[in-house]
């Protein structure tokens, strides 16, 4: 029914050409290697700090280090607010779905909306030989009909 009314529709998967790649993403492991980062970072402060009472022996190191930790602090700012997002989304898909964010993580929400897709493709795609086979079958019995047809021979009418 879908297929001849909006068939349109049926290419809904095009739409979600990066679910795939998103399948393989996990959160758990993106938030632990931002901890590991601002760690970092913090050290890097912390070693700047510790420079200051070095004297002029560090001096180029702490100039260069300073220079580092201002962009690198400006990135990691960065991140932060776009993990942040990322997690706001994350839980907005949770919900979009009727699933609860807390028992429903990211990776099994897109798990089951990328099964689904794989699902519903290879359905429409089934679907599609099918309706080729009926009608290759209703052809094939339309000729032999014909064919019927024509070697039936006719009686005449006297």
């Amino acid at each position: 029914v879908l297929a001849s009314k909006s068939p349109h529709l049926l290419d809904f998967h095009e739409d979600l050409v990066s679910l795939e790649p998103a399948s393989k993403i996990q959160l758990k492991a993106i938030a632990e290697e931002m901890q590991a980062i601002i760690k970092g970072l913090e050290k890097m402060e912390s070693e700047l700090t510790n420079s200051a009472n070095d004297g002029p022996v560090s001096e180029v190191f702490r100039k260069t280090l300073k220079e580092f930790t201002t962009v690198a602090g400006a990135e990691v700012k960065s991140l932060s607010t776009l993990y942040s997002g990322v997690g706001r989304n994350a839980d907005s898909l949770a919900q979009y779905f009727g699933e609860d964010p807390v028992r429903c993580p990211f990776e099994q929400v897109v798990a089951t909306l990328l099964n689904f897709v794989q699902l519903f493709q290879r359905v429409h795609e089934e679907n599609g030989k099918q309706a080729e086979l009926e009608k290759k079958k209703a052809q094939k019995e339309a000729d032999l009909e014909k064919a019927k047809e024509c070697s039936t021979p006719r009686k005449n009418s006297s």
